[in-house]
């Protein structure tokens, strides 16, 4: 069997099924900011405080069940783990929608966080299992753009649902499809190639083996504590931590930006608020492309965040008196910072054994949840304080981390 049929087969039928089911896991999570520009503040007599609290909630829960993700979905099954998940995050996402005051959205949001917390662990497991090390920028790539893609369709689709049908309803109709599609991914996935029906035996053997050459090269690691104090480890870890800073504080707080903006309604808010999204859908695609193809993690991770720190800067220097100018500065920002993630995730299983690579690559993403929580309640929080996104995007220009690792 060639590489390019067993490749072929794996990535036909794994990489639309794990596309997808991050693409929910993000619809559920960033829809919070065009509730919070369309009018959900006013409804439940929030206030510019607590609405900043109330975005930055998810990812507080998220930072808890990281590496508890990470180590049941490598010594038990990434399969169940994400089932439940689905479930749980489609039927709270909803429950968005009928929540009478400040409190119960308050517990729905962190609660939120919590259940989602595994998901991109167990994803990066799960991948770990079925692609090699030359095509694991790219699967990852795959996975993580139903991060801006999810944003881009759901900026336009969540515009028109607000405008038509109100933002109760938008968060009741976008977290019904996260429990639908559980059940496709139960039927759909394997755990790992051995348990493939869909695989023929000599397919099962080649990408075992090749999975176990590349690990037969790697240093042992006993355990998560040894892993953890990694300076590599350590490194990536703050890294992420301020990279996810610009990040979430640009995807939770960019509509309420854009409909800043005098004579802006909600419907051209949200075709605007996708434009960052489609650059970073081609930049990702070529970066991880390039890195898959000369092995090179590093040289594709921090030019493109100094880049988006760049741009952040002379957005805000620029002003919101010359509106398009600055817009046309935060897509650029929001595009670069997204293209690196496919290597930079790619980093960990090709430096670390299977037993640890999952924690390991779970503790920067918690890393990162800290970050996204600062983010997003920073931007929220200035922006209540000063009456306008102004200092915001200022306190992003160097949140990007861009230091080589």
């Amino acid at each position: 069997m060639s590489n390019t049929q067993l490749s072929a087969a794996r990535w036909f039928r794994l990489i639309p099924i794990a596309f997808i089911t991050y693409s929910l896991a993000y619809l559920d999570r960033a829809n919070y900011g065009f509730g919070a520009a369309a009018g959900m503040a006013k409804d439940l007599h929030i206030t510019s405080a607590i609405s900043s609290l109330l975005g930055a909630l998810f990812f507080l829960g998220y930072f808890f069940f990281q590496v508890p993700g990470a180590y049941y979905a490598e010594n038990k099954s990434a399969k169940k783990l994400i089932f439940g998940s689905l479930i749980l995050w489609g039927l709270l996402a909803s429950a968005i929608g009928f929540v009478t005051n400040v409190y119960a959205l308050i517990a729905v949001r962190f609660l939120l966080g919590v259940v989602e917390s595994a998901v991109m662990p167990a994803m990066l497991v799960f991948l770990s299992h079925w692609f090699t090390k030359k095509e694991r920028s790219r699967a990852n790539t795959f996975l993580i753009l139903g991060n801006p893609v999810t944003v881009l369709w759901m900026s336009v689709l969540s515009g028109y649902l607000v405008a038509t049908i109100g933002w109760r309803w938008m968060f009741i109709v976008e977290g019904v499809p996260a429990v639908i599609w559980a059940f496709f991914w139960w039927k759909l996935v394997d755990d790992k190639p051995n348990e493939a029906k869909w695989l023929t035996d000599a397919e099962k053997k080649a990408v075992a083996e090749e999975l176990r050459l590349e690990q037969s090269d790697l240093k042992a690691v006993r355990n998560y504590r040894e892993a953890f104090r990694s300076p590599l480890v350590i490194k990536l870890g703050f890294q992420y931590f301020f990279w996810s800073i610009g990040v979430y504080g640009f995807v939770l707080w960019l509509p309420s930006i854009i409909k800043a903006s005098p004579k802006m309604n909600m419907v051209t808010t949200g075709w605007l608020s996708s434009i960052p999204y489609l650059l970073a859908v081609g930049l990702m695609l070529l970066v991880s492309y390039f890195s898959d193809k000369t092995l090179n993690r590093k040289s594709f991770v921090w030019p493109f965040l100094l880049i988006g720190a760049v741009a952040f800067y002379a957005s805000y220097a620029i002003g919101t008196d010359h509106f398009w100018i600055s817009f046309i500065l935060l897509v650029i920002a929001g595009g670069a910072m997204y293209a690196p993630y496919g290597p930079f995730f790619a980093i960990i299983p090709e430096v670390l054994p299977r037993n640890v690579a999952g924690g390991a690559m779970a503790l920067i993403n918690s890393m990162g949840a800290l970050g996204s929580f600062a983010g997003s309640y920073i931007v929220g929080y200035l922006n209540g304080a000063t009456g306008g996104f102004g200092a915001p995007i200022s306190s992003w220009r160097g949140r990007c981390c861009c230091r080589p690792f």
